[in-house]
C-alpha cells in the first residue's frame, strides 16, 4: 500500500480527523450514559440509536440487496466491533476516567497487527515485533498504577476496568481483519448499519433486563442520542470508508488522534486531571504502535 502522507487527498484526511473528533467524545457521552443507564444498557441505547438512525438512509440508497447476501457476516460483526467493546467502555468508564480510557483505547492497532499476523499472516518485520513489544510494554506501565482490583466505595475495580478496555481493543482488532477478509467490496454504509443492527438484537435482552429502575435524565438520554447518532451512525460510515481506501491496519491509525480529543474533552467537560506519568506511557504505546505498523516506511514513501 503506498500511503502518501506529504500529499495526502484533502478529503481523506478531513474524514480521518474528523472520525478522531467523533470516537474522541464517545468516550465523554459514554461516560454522562452509563453512569445512569449502566453499562450494558448503555451499549444497547447507542447501538440501538446508530441502527435506527442509517437504516432509513441504507434503504433510501437502495443498498438493501448486499445486506441480504451478507447479513450473517454483518450481524455477526455488529457484535465483535460494536455490542462487545461499547459493553466493555461503558463498563470501564464508570471507574477510569476517559483520558485513561482513551489511552488504552491507543492499543487498537497494535492488537490489529497482531491480529492480522497470526489471523491473515500478515508477518510482521523485525521494527513490527519491536514496536509490539515496546507497545505492550507502555500498556503495562499505564496499568501498573491503575490496575487494582480491590473494589473502592461504590463497589468498581479499577483493574477489572482497564481489563475491559483491554478486552474491547482486541475485539477491535479481530473485527478489523475480519472485515477485511470477509466483507472486502461490500459498501461502507452496508456494513456500518448491519453490524449497528446485529449488535442491536445481540444487546437487547441485556439492555431490557439491567434497565435502570429510575428515569435517568435528559443529560444522559441526549449523551446516549449524541453518541448513537455522531459517535456511532455517522463514525463507522467513515471508519469502513476508510478500510476500503486504507486498508484494515491502516485505518486503525485514527485511534492515535482519539486520546487527544477524549482528553481535551474529558478536562474542559468533566475537569479530569492528566498527570506526567499518563502522557509518557501513552508516548511509550504510541510509538510502539507506530513501530507495529511500519508508520516509518509509509513516511519514507
Amino acid at each position: 500500500m503506498n500511503l502518501n502522507t506529504s500529499h495526502p487527498k484533502k478529503p481523506w484526511l478531513v474524514e480521518f480527523v474528523l472520525l478522531a473528533a467523533l470516537w474522541g467524545a464517545s468516550f465523554l457521552f459514554m461516560h454522562l450514559g452509563a453512569a445512569e443507564f449502566g453499562a450494558l444498557p448503555t451499549a444497547g441505547i447507542r447501538v440501538s440509536i446508530a441502527a435506527l438512525f442509517l437504516l432509513p438512509i441504507m434503504l433510501a440508497r437502495g443498498q438493501w440487496p448486499p445486506m441480504a447476501v451478507h447479513w450473517k457476516k454483518i450481524l455477526f460483526l455488529g457484535m465483535l466491533n460494536s455490542g462487545i467493546p461499547f459493553a466493555c467502555y461503558s463498563f470501564a468508564l464508570l471507574s477510569i476516567t476517559t483520558g485513561l480510557s482513551s489511552l488504552l483505547n491507543a492499543t487498537v492497532p497494535m492488537f490489529g497487527a497482531l491480529v492480522a499476523w497470526v489471523w491473515l499472516k500478515d508477518r510482521p518485520n523485525g521494527w513490527k515485533i519491536l514496536g509490539l513489544l515496546i507497545g505492550f510494554v507502555g500498556v503495562a506501565m499505564l496499568a501498573w498504577g491503575k490496575a487494582s482490583f480491590k473494589p473502592d466505595a461504590s463497589g468498581m475495580s479499577s483493574g477489572w476496568a482497564v481489563v475491559a478496555c483491554l478486552a474491547a481493543t482486541l475485539c477491535y482488532g479481530l473485527a478489523a481483519s475480519f472485515t477485511k477478509r470477509y466483507l472486502g467490496g461490500v459498501p461502507s454504509l452496508v456494513v456500518a448499519t448491519g453490524s449497528q443492527i446485529g449488535a442491536a438484537l445481540g444487546l437487547a435482552l441485556p439492555t431490557l433486563w439491567l434497565w435502570p429502575a429510575a428515569m435517568p435524565s435528559a443529560t444522559a438520554w441526549l449523551a446516549l442520542l449524541a453518541v448513537g447518532v455522531l459517535c456511532t451512525g455517522v463514525a463507522y460510515v467513515l471508519y469502513f470508508r476508510l478500510i476500503a481506501t486504507m486498508g484494515a491496519s491502516a485505518s486503525l491509525t485514527v485511534t492515535f488522534l482519539i486520546p487527544v480529543f477524549a482528553v481535551m474533552y474529558g478536562v474542559l467537560f468533566l475537569g479530569e486531571s492528566v498527570t506526567s506519568w499518563m502522557l509518557i506511557c501513552g508516548a511509550v504505546i504510541l510509538c510502539g504502535t507506530a513501530l507495529s505498523l511500519d508508520l516509518l516506511k509509509w513516511r519514507r514513501r
